[in-house]
């Protein structure tokens, strides 16, 4: 999703640019904490285009890697398949080592890095994790997407999860050994899962673990026109898992495609006034339940750059937190996330907008 790919690309860059907003609190110091890198046949989203993004005008301070099976090792040079993931974090790493020597602005991107171990190794993986730790002192965690539906309109995860992965034996046993290497565990799943995670997140109170997209509430397919239905289930299972206190939850993701609000589709590009209209109640719910010190504010770029521009985007969790204290915005949109991924620059004066 840049202009730098193909001509579908920036025929896409010219639709975003039929809205472009004023910067709203511009001196807001932001942790980004979930977006992706990646170079594919089809698809480029690199440093450069993640600079342009963030660069549109907010004040990102720092950001956070998540994985998306970028750069895995060859097969070529890495017999050993578990091993493979290892490559996300050694090519991330390098990317944060480019943006830490100060020549690509102010911005510290990707000062935590989330990769890929496959729990299923059980305590097998450990050593996959130990390797992610050695490739790069700013890894932090793990995500193992689990998220399966049966239906056909509903694309699984690109890990290939089977069907109640969170429950089984194996995969909870690798689980465990995050808590023991003081790792973290992103989970991105799909609603109607939210009571395995619950489950998952009990059994293990030594693990952190951080709760993606509002955890997926569905749109598409047997979904579609039953928002109010997927919406009162989705309330009761957060409200539920926000009990688990080491749970904390990333607000954002919730404009793709599979979301069901198509804003994709339409012929122009949904304001930051209309990104709240429609889906303010979910960041409501979500922060009256965690409270602002296990919320964070997410843009999973360039994936929900489908949707709307980054600028457009950051200036709706301005407007939806608009009322909120000075303590509560900095947790929001900073020191939650630099906290809860152990990030050089941790907490945001609320006085002074600067890290302390």
């Amino acid at each position: 999703m840049s202009g730098s790919d193909s001509t579908q690309s920036a025929e896409h860059a010219d639709w975003l640019a039929q809205v472009s907003e004023e910067i709203l609190d511009p001196e807001r110091a932001i942790c980004d904490p979930h977006h992706h890198l990646w170079d594919y046949p089809t698809s480029r989203y690199l440093l450069d285009d993640l600079l342009a993004d963030t660069g549109s005008g907010h004040n990102i301070v720092s950001t956070v890697f998540v994985e998306c099976g970028a750069m895995y090792r060859s097969t070529q040079y890495e017999p050993a398949e578990r091993f493979r993931p290892v490559g996300e974090t050694e090519f991330v790493g390098g990317v944060a080592a480019m943006s830490a020597s100060g020549g690509y602005g102010a911005t510290l991107a990707c000062a935590g890095i989330v990769s890929f171990a496959d729990l299923t190794l059980g305590t097998g993986v450990r050593e996959v994790l130990e390797a992610h730790m050695s490739a790069s002192m700013r890894f932090r965690g793990i995500r193992h997407a689990t998220g399966w539906h049966e239906h056909d309109a509903i694309r699984n995860s690109h890990t290939l999860p089977s069907k109640g992965l969170m429950m089984d034996a194996r995969f909870r046993q690798g689980f465990a050994e995050l808590g023991k290497l003081n790792l973290s565990f992103d989970a991105w799943f799909y609603h109607e899962q939210l009571p395995e995670f619950i489950d998952l997140a009990r059994a293990h109170p030594e693990v952190t673990c951080i709760l993606d997209h509002f955890g997926g509430p569905l749109g598409i397919g047997p979904y579609e026109g039953k928002r109010d239905e997927v919406f009162t289930f989705w309330r009761e299972a957060i409200a539920e898992l926000a009990e688990c206190p080491n749970v904390h939850a990333k607000l954002g993701g919730l404009v793709m495609p599979v979301n069901g609000f198509g804003f994709h589709k339409r012929a122009r590009p949904a304001t930051s006034i209309e990104l709240v209209q429609a889906t303010k109640d979910y960041y409501l719910h979500a922060i009256d339940c965690f409270g602002v010190e296990r919320c964070m504010f997410e843009s999973n770029f360039p994936v929900d750059k489908r949707s709307c521009s980054y600028h457009v985007l950051w200036n709706a969790f301005k407007r939806l937190s608009s009322g909120f204290s000075e303590h509560e915005k900095s947790c929001l949109f900073h020191n939650t996330a630099a906290r809860v991924y152990k990030l050089v620059h941790r907490f945001i004066d609320p006085i002074t907008l600067s890290p302390t």
